[in-house]
Formats: C-alpha cells, sequence, structure tokens
C-alpha cells in the first residue's frame, strides 16, 4: 500500500503529570480525545480509518518552543487504496485508433474535471472495464480539452459514456447512472 506524507504537525503528548492531574487542573490546550473518553495517552488526534500519525524524529526546537510541555512530532498519511483504478484518455489526436478503428466495442465517458457526477461515475465506469477486459476498452475524454469531438456527438451533458462498435455510435448513457444501468447497455454489444 502506497503510503504519503502530507504535512508535517506537531502533536502534543500529555506528560504523566498532565494524565494524572484531575481535569479542572490540566492544561485548556490538552484535552482527551471524545471518541474514546476515559482512555489515557491517546493525544488530540483521533484515530481515522485510511489515516494513520507516522512517527518523524524530535527535534529540539519543536520542544523548546513548546516550553515545559512534551511535544511528539509526527505525519499524518494517507494510504491510497490499491483498488482505485483509473481509465486511459483518449483525445483528439486518439480518437480514430482507439474508438472508431477498435477490433472490440468501446465505451467512452465523455467528463470534465469540475463535474462532480463526472467523478462519482469514474470509479464505477472502471470497474465495468476491469470486468469486461478484453471484451469492451473504455476510455474517458475531457470535453474540457476535446470540444470538437463534444460538438461532433452532440455532447451537452455530462457525464455522458457513448458506446462505440465498428466505428459507429450504438448507444448514450446520460448522468451519474447506477453500475446495473450501465452493465444492461454493456451487454447489448459484447
Amino acid at each position: 500500500m502506497a503510503a504519503t506524507v502530507l504535512e508535517s504537525l506537531a502533536v502534543p503528548s500529555p506528560c504523566r503529570a498532565v494524565a494524572a492531574a484531575p481535569r479542572a487542573a490540566a492544561p485548556a490546550a490538552w484535552n482527551p480525545s471524545p471518541v474514546h473518553p476515559g482512555r489515557r495517552g491517546l493525544g488530540i488526534l483521533p484515530r481515522f480509518s485510511g489515516l494513520r500519525c507516522a512517527s518523524l524524529p524530535s527535534s529540539s526546537s519543536v520542544a523548546a518552543a513548546a516550553g515545559s510541555r512534551v511535544v511528539r512530532r509526527a505525519a499524518v498519511v494517507c494510504e491510497a487504496q490499491e483498488t482505485a483504478l483509473q481509465l486511459p484518455d483518449v483525445s483528439k489526436s486518439t480518437w480514430q485508433s482507439l474508438v472508431l478503428d477498435a477490433d472490440v466495442p468501446v465505451l467512452v465517458d465523455f467528463w470534465a474535471p469540475w463535474c462532480g457526477p463526472c467523478r462519482m461515475i469514474e470509479p464505477i465506469v472502471a470497474k465495468l472495464a476491469k470486468t469486461y477486459e478484453g471484451k469492451l476498452n473504455c476510455y474517458k475524454l475531457n470535453t474540457d480539452k476535446n470540444p470538437e469531438i463534444a460538438n461532433q456527438y452532440g455532447i451537452r451533458s455530462i457525464p455522458t459514456m457513448m458506446i462505440f462498435k465498428n466505428g459507429e455510435k450504438k448507444e448514450s448513457i446520460i448522468g451519474a447512472v447506477p453500475e446495473a444501468t450501465l452493465a444492461t447497455s454493456i451487454e447489448k454489444f459484447v
């Protein structure tokens, strides 16, 4: 699983004296995690699925800046899922060879980076591309970068998925539809 450090941050670590002291006497900056009340030593950051804190070497400047408090340096690490699939791009220069001259049916997802529903449906199309691998080719076409093709096929709303077979447009599916709807349309042509 790939991990990337997004940003370094200093995480206060409660010392034993603060943890043993009554809550009224505890410093205002230290507050036990509300997710796990009554558990000591958890710090102020709750645990999240998909995120983890990775320890970094402590620095004397951080400890000095914090005064008498003990500070543990950590980094929040986001772990990307290996199951995330991405569709290959098609453009004006590759349209003829990848779509119109293809030996198998082709599904083209017309999308734009600013379109929320387009981003919602991309993982579904990518999953179907893997399911129908060898029987169907799937590509995405950025309508902002390739307006000529979008205009040629009358794209007025995105996301729009079009199925091509033998160089001809066979079917259009408009909007962020369920996986079953796309699968039913694909089954007609594979």
